[in-house]
């Protein structure tokens, strides 16, 4: 390593598994190295859908200590990104008041209508600009109330959050993250003060909010003693949801890109100015979230590869590529679904529960785990073309391109048929997106890098990336969508 680079460790957090990346920065160099990885394994007890934070913790502290071993024990930084929306409590010590609450629990199930009788969804959304889904973190405190957990609570902490207090022993509240809870204003990018008083909900819970840059504090000296890392090491407030690290990291030039960050969900949108906060906009269930640099991402949820996922789980031991062999030669569009339906989210049973979408339907049910596969894919390509399509004409934004970002660059059917359904170019990478994002967030606070177009300039010189070009017209795509819509 050059003495113009600098070794930043990026511990990213998803919803099946976590990883500790080293990303080494110099002027015009951006290399990854995986660490380590570990298993994201929930835990169902009597009382419902919960995280193993501490095998996570575990988890991050051996990814640390073989990131230290790639460096020769010496990191330059370390920052933390991960799923949004779920939360750790903390009591008056700063103990962990219980395991967090997966998002995927049924807790939160009716709890929207009861809020939206004292906030109306319309008056909700103009004031937070958030999408409705059942876990926000808004619905789970609702849900929460007059639990002995929030009553003895004195500090919520996000999970990125929570982690990073583990380890320097400082609490915050990163921006990008507390804009998914559904209790931040996008327009003044600080707490939406009214909605939370006319829900009862304590603001003083939250720790003060950071921006992602922002020093985090320093590793703990047990944590340096159990990591071998030589200190002091610094902690760096990255964006911390992991879709803010993957946007920050998808390498486009100029303003008329799409982009679709995969893995477990889709999340397919555009880079704003300024929210978009109309009523057209909330019926059409886009998100407001926060990005770097005072950008907005402007975006929607889709159920993602977690259709795919599921499915495999069911099947058992799967040959992936084999499976996606097959299914790029199943017939295209015979059978498509929502992949937006809330009625994917809970795990188990996920090929029966597709097969019975297209029996309802009144399309041919998919039988075969090729078939079902290419029902999926091509579902999702089709959700991601009526998201971008609907995102360019809420905001009245066009774009040229769209970015596939994260996990699904590595299905090249996916990417092939999102090109295809779009009518436009798609270009696929960088795959580890949150990783790099975090990484490049950390290299900027510390001054290696410039600002946002010129972390992506970084990335287009530094990364692999693959081009697919749309393929014939999108007239039986547009077909599928009225036939989805029951048009």
């Amino acid at each position: 390593m050059s003495a113009a680079e600098k070794s930043y460790a990026a511990v990213d957090l998803g919803a099946s598994s976590g990883r500790v990346m080293v990303g080494r920065v110099g002027p015009d160099s951006l290399e990854l190295a995986e660490a380590h990885r570990f298993p994201n394994r929930p835990v169902r007890v009597p009382e419902g859908l919960r995280w193993d934070v501490l095998g996570l913790y575990a988890g991050v502290l051996d990814g640390l200590r073989a990131a230290g071993a790639h460096c020769g024990g010496r990191l330059d930084s370390v920052g933390i990104d991960s799923w949004a929306v779920d939360y750790g409590l903390l009591d008056a010590d700063g103990a962990l008041l219980g395991n967090p609450v997966h998002y995927r629990d049924p807790r939160t199930e009716g709890v929207a209508e009861k809020v939206w009788a004292t906030v109306p969804a319309e008056e909700l959304y103009a004031a937070t600009g958030l999408q409705y889904a059942p876990f926000n973190t808004l619905y789970q405190l609702t849900a929460a109330r007059s639990t002995a957990q929030l009553d003895e609570a004195r500090r919520l902490l996000l999970m990125p959050d929570l982690l990073t207090y583990w380890l320097t022993g400082e609490q915050g509240t990163e921006l990008t993250n507390a804009s998914t809870t559904q209790l931040i204003d996008p327009r003044t990018r600080d707490w939406a003060y009214d909605v939370a008083s006319r829900l009862g909900i304590d603001l003083d819970l939250f720790a003060p909010l950071r921006q992602p840059g922002d020093p985090a504090g320093l590793l703990r000296g047990e944590v340096l003693e159990e990591t071998g890392l030589a200190g002091p090491v610094p902690v760096t407030a990255v964006g911390s949801h992991d879709t803010a690290s993957a946007v920050a990291a998808v390498p486009a030039s100029g303003e008329r890109f799409a982009y679709i960050c995969t893995g477990t969900w889709s999340l397919a949108g555009l880079e704003l100015d300024a929210p978009v906060l109309t009523e057209e906009s909330r019926a059409a269930n886009f998100t407001n979230e926060l990005g770097l640099d005072g950008t907005v991402r402007y975006l929607r949820n889709i159920m993602g590869l977690w259709l795919l996922q599921e499915c495999v789980r069911s099947w058992g031991e799967t040959d992936l590529g084999a499976l996606l062999l097959k299914a790029s030669k199943a017939p295209a569009l015979r059978s498509v679904v929502d992949a937006g339906d809330a009625a994917f989210l809970a795990p188990g049973r996920m090929p029966e529960r597709i097969a019975e979408a297209c029996r309802l339907s009144g399309q041919p049910v998919p039988e075969s785990p090729a078939e079902v596969t290419r029902c999926i894919l091509d579902s999702l390509a089709l959700a991601h073309r009526k998201a971008v399509q609907d995102a360019q004409r809420l905001a009245g934004h066009a774009v040229d391109v769209v970015h596939v970002v994260g996990g699904g660059t590595r299905n090249a059917l996916l990417c092939q048929l999102t090109a295809d359904a779009c009518g436009l170019p798609v270009v696929a990478g960088p795959t580890e997106a949150a990783a790099l994002g975090n990484v490049l967030v950390q290299a900027r606070a510390h001054g290696l890098v410039g600002d946002l177009a010129g972390m992506r300039r970084l990335l287009v010189n530094t990364q692999p990336l693959t081009r697919y070009e749309p393929r014939g017209g999108t007239e039986r795509w547009h077909a599928a969508q009225a036939r989805l819509a029951g048009d």
